[in-house]
């Protein structure tokens, strides 16, 4: 039996561990078998407080991981399958065991958006991909395309200058929705070019990539780009799935919250997976904080 169970493993679940765990709440994190977060799949973050000089994603996660451990949290690498929050204790499924807890942060952030197409999944890996950091060196003096308008792409753009000769960012319409910081990087940038009011109707290629097949968002007219390697970066869903049923959420699959991070059912709360809006490190690790130290109220409040 744990005070605490975090489903989670990203900047919100590890920042809620490290608050349980220090304050000596019994707390056990059930990470994933692919542990910490999106941040795992990004190079430098020049933005997270205390890094002047910017820190790497993966060692920012190892980091949180070794303090939550420091302060007793126990973590396992195991993805949570079911939960249980009909009745308490609350249960909570991960592969072959059950674990019992009087309360339950979830943290389980979102995943990557992709476009729906045969031709995008028959390529997965031969040529597409949804992550700059682990593929950008397979593509050294290659052409690619990015897939998105937002702050996802145009880093992953910039990750990509690294290595390929020329990047292109394909948009469905004719201004970006990244922050000025990034685009002003982005348009100085001479590898980085733009296709603007344009959707991937196909990715071209059989055994590998070849090229896109587009069309204009305004005339309807379709063309070709040749092109070795097709990155999407369209955004994100949250990872919600298991948690259906068992707690009120959005038509989106976001979690509803009340009070900050009070779900509709007593003794659950919730970090980053209710955010739609800011979606940034540091905005996650504060949620974890939040729901941290709501359950820690409400656990000696039952139990005084």
């Amino acid at each position: 039996m744990y005070d605490v169970i975090v489903i989670g493993s990203g900047p919100a679940g590890l920042t809620a561990a490290i608050y349980t765990s220090r304050n000596e709440f019994r707390t056990l994190v059930i990470a994933g078998s692919s542990w910490g977060g999106q941040l795992m799949l990004t190079t430098e973050i020049e933005n997270f407080p205390g890094f002047s000089e910017g820190v790497m994603g993966p060692e920012l996660m190892e980091n949180m991981r070794r303090q939550a451990e420091k302060f007793g949290a126990e973590i396992i690498f195991e993805d949570a399958t079911s939960v249980d929050f009909k009745s308490k204790p609350f249960r909570v499924k991960a592969e072959d065991n059950t674990y019992e807890a009087r309360s339950v942060i979830i943290a389980t952030g979102a995943s990557r958006r992709w476009l729906g197409l045969e031709s995008e999944q028959r390529l997965r890996g031969k040529g597409v991909s949804v992550c700059a950091t682990c593929d950008g060196p397979f593509f050294r003096d290659k052409k690619v395309v990015i897939v998105g308008g937002g702050d996802t792409a145009l880093k992953e753009a910039l990750e990509l200058t690294k290595f390929a000769k020329e990047v292109k960012i394909i948009h469905r319409r004719n201004r970006l929705r990244a922050s000025r910081f990034l685009q002003k990087r982005a348009f100085s940038n001479p590898k980085i070019g733009f296709v603007w009011n344009a959707v991937v109707q196909e990715i071209i290629g059989e055994e590998r990539v070849e090229g896109v097949r587009l069309k204009r968002t305004d005339t309807g007219e379709e063309f070709t780009i040749e092109c070795d390697g097709v990155f999407i970066a369209i955004g994100s869903k949250p990872n919600t799935e298991i948690f259906r049923n068992q707690i009120e959420l959005d038509k989106d699959g976001y979690i509803i919250t009340h009070d900050e991070t009070k779900t509709s059912v007593e003794g659950v709360f919730a970090g980053d997976v209710q955010d739609r809006r800011y979606r940034q490190a540091v905005v996650a690790a504060a949620s974890g904080c939040k729901a941290a130290l709501d359950a820690e109220r409400y656990l000696e409040m039952v139990n005084p």
